[in-house]
């Protein structure tokens, strides 16, 4: 959230939108339950898919509907996941780019990142030190959705 506003701050300003999705839209309560089923070994979205949910059941209308009650109809979106990108232009968000934001691999959560890059195609290779996505401190220009959807 720090870095979030901060690289919001670095483009001159912006709008932060919080949703209430916990655990990838599970709650809390099945966020906790997964977290015990991942101190056993599973990953992430295994640990998700055992108690009965999809890898992500988050629901980013709600995005939409909020960027649109603010009259914002095209974005540059600071997020590492593609499906964010997706969703939003969807909805019928013009997201114009995309930059990556980051947090610190730290031991406790490397395996977690990895899970999120290989398995939800969260782009993170940079992160992670592997190899699959260019080094840019600039935005990543996305097409329109039109020309998204026809190529």
């Amino acid at each position: 959230m720090r870095r979030g506003v901060a690289a919001i701050n670095a483009q001159g300003g912006g709008i932060l939108l919080y949703l209430s999705q916990e655990g990838r839209g599970i709650g809390l309560a099945n966020k906790l339950r997964a977290y015990g089923l991942q101190d056993e070994g599973l990953d992430t979205i295994d640990a998700d898919q055992t108690i009965g949910f999809s890898k992500d059941e988050r629901d980013f209308r709600v995005a939409h509907e909020m960027l649109e009650q603010l009259g914002v109809s095209r974005i540059l979106l600071l997020t590492n996941n593609p499906s964010k990108v997706e969703a939003l232009q969807r909805a019928g968000i013009n997201v114009t780019a995309r930059q990556a934001i980051y947090g610190e691999v730290t031991q406790q959560n490397q395996r977690y990142l990895k899970t999120k890059a290989s398995r939800h195609g969260h782009w993170l290779h940079e992160l992670l030190n592997e190899q699959g996505e260019p080094s840019s401190p600039t935005p990543e220009s996305l097409p329109a959705p039109e020309a998204a959807a026809r190529g």
